[in-house]
């Protein structure tokens, strides 16, 4: 395959991970100036901040009518960032979380999750869905700022500690960091998805496979940056907010805002991603619950559980891709054994720490 090919591609990531950076710091400092509080700032600028990436990839690639990469990449990315990003941390730190939105907002991710499952049924994600799902985002967004009323002055001040941005800077300078931020995201966007055009092309891969394995692992590195790093300074509430306000965003923002360039025919969903890619996005949403149930803790177990499952489901695909003779094996085993011992193991994880939380005894697990 021709170097000049990853090398653009290389570049468009570059310049997305540095668009999104410019974009989310000016935007912050700009708040900031305005009097917004750093909790708003994080749950909003900053979460959605991180997700601009994908906004710009998938929009790109709806325009110029590469509809599997527009999907696939909200898709790969939700994926991506519950199994990869949360396991990863979970294993540098257990996930303890203090912040009370993870009650709000795991249940959200979890009914979009089902309900964008639902509307991909037919094959495409309609204009009328697609405005659907832009209206849910505008909604979560007001009610993720009322919550944050409610939050404790220990997450406030963790926030306060760790929002980027600035009130000190001038507002020429905040605007100058958005306008340039925005000029890189979309010079990246297009690299990036001409590039991956090119490599599904050169290796026989679908762009459905590219769009779901490194474009979605691409665009979603300022959430890797983001998470990581918070959890590396303790600040876990904000490594999970991130996470799941990202996925959220993902799919009412950036697949309904895609859903409605397409226009009137809708947004085409290949029929692997129906039968296989959405499902699986759900049941990892799903995953999620026993942050809600064990004293809302992610262990380091967990998070290992994750990262293998992310490997299985990459390496899936591959096969699946090139019809590799290892893929009936393969599939037998994950069918009959892994996923019923996992599904297993959440439920009775779920249901020790219901049970745990009511009698009392339930604390956080460490290892």
């Amino acid at each position: 395959m021709d170097a000049t090919v990853w090398l653009g591609f290389g570049f468009g990531l570059v310049l997305l991970t540095l668009g999104a950076e410019l974009l989310v710091r000016g935007a912050s400092g700009l708040a900031r100036r305005m009097g917004i509080s750093p909790l708003v700032i994080g749950l909003t600028v900053v979460a959605y901040g991180t997700s601009t990436p994908e906004l710009v990839v998938s929009t790109n690639a709806a325009l110029t009518g590469h509809d599997e990469i527009a999907v696939g990449n909200v898709v790969g990315s939700n994926i991506f960032n519950i199994l990869f990003i949360l396991g990863a941390c979970a294993l540098i730190q257990p996930l303890v979380v203090a912040q009370q939105l993870v009650f709000r907002e795991v249940p959200i991710l979890v009914a979009v999750s089902f309900a964008t499952l639902l509307f991909a049924v037919d094959g495409r994600i309609g204009l009328g869905e697609g405005l659907l799902l832009c209206a849910g985002a505008v909604w979560f967004t007001v009610d993720s700022i009322l919550a944050s009323r409610r939050e404790t002055a220990a997450i406030r001040a963790e926030y306060d500690e760790a929002v980027p941005g600035s009130a000190t800077r001038g507002w020429a300078v905040g605007a100058g960091l958005v306008l340039g931020g925005l000029v890189l995201l979309v010079a990246g966007g297009r690299a990036l998805v001409t590039a991956a055009v090119s490599i599904a092309k050169v290796a026989g891969l679908d762009e459905t496979v590219i769009a779901l394995t490194i474009v979605a692992a691409g665009t979603s590195l300022p959430e890797v940056a983001t998470s990581v790093v918070a959890t590396l300074r303790g600040e876990r509430d904000i490594a999970v907010g991130n996470v799941i306000g990202s996925n959220i965003f993902n799919l009412l923002a950036i697949l309904g805002v895609s859903a409605v360039i397409a226009g009137r025919d809708g947004l085409p969903v290949a029929p692997g991603i129906e039968s296989f890619d959405l499902p699986v996005m759900t049941a990892v949403a799903f995953a999620c619950l026993p942050l809600m149930a064990r004293a809302h803790c992610l262990a380091r177990w967990e998070g290992a559980l994750f990262l293998a499952y992310y490997a299985v489901y990459t390496t899936y695909l591959l096969l699946a891709a090139q019809q590799h003779a290892a893929l009936p094996r393969f599939s037998a085993v994950m069918l009959e054994f892994v996923l019923p011992i996992t599904a297993a193991t959440i439920l009775a994880v779920v249901v020790s720490g219901r049970r745990a939380n009511r009698d009392g005894g339930g604390g956080p697990a460490t290892s």
